[in-house]
């Protein structure tokens, strides 16, 4: 039986509430341009999406969007929902790009079943410096940036 799924928005709280209580490996965000939730037929939120600056400067220009943080209660479909719709709200904006990470180790299933593809391999690598001390809380592996295709 396929679960009927529908979007909305969500807030950054209720979002990062929902982060800090399933996300394997990530803790909640402290900012975004726009959340999004994925409801099943009783109202029961059963993922959501966070979306915000990219995290790199280098990607940051203003015209572009990363999804920072999904996490789902492993409902079918819910990621590439999220996915597919957090890309129509980027472009809704006004937005040209978006893009999102994942660890080397994960297969992209979702992001592929939503139409994104690979297009980029981040050396995995610790954001502290000795001019600037980090506590690394993210995981150091390798990261695949993956893009949904441009419109025409």
């Amino acid at each position: 039986m396929t679960v009927r799924l529908r979007i909305r928005a969500i807030t950054l709280r209720d979002a990062n509430e929902y982060v800090a209580a399933i996300h394997r490996h990530h803790r909640p965000v402290t900012g975004h341009k726009f959340s999004l939730a994925v409801l099943d037929r009783s109202g029961a939120i059963r993922g959501v999406a966070i979306v915000g600056r990219p995290v790199s400067r280098h990607r940051d220009d203003g015209m572009t969007l990363e999804v920072t943080r999904v996490a789902t209660d492993g409902c079918p479909n819910a990621c590439s929902a999220l996915y597919g719709a957090s890309w129509r709200a980027a472009r809704a904006l006004g937005y040209a790009r978006i893009g999102t990470y994942t660890l080397a180790s994960e297969p992209g299933t979702s992001l592929r079943a939503a139409g994104w593809r690979a297009v980029h391999t981040v050396r995995g690598r610790s954001w502290s410096a000795p001019s600037r001390h980090r506590t690394d809380r993210h995981p150091l592996e390798d990261k695949v940036l993956w893009e949904p295709p441009q419109p025409a």
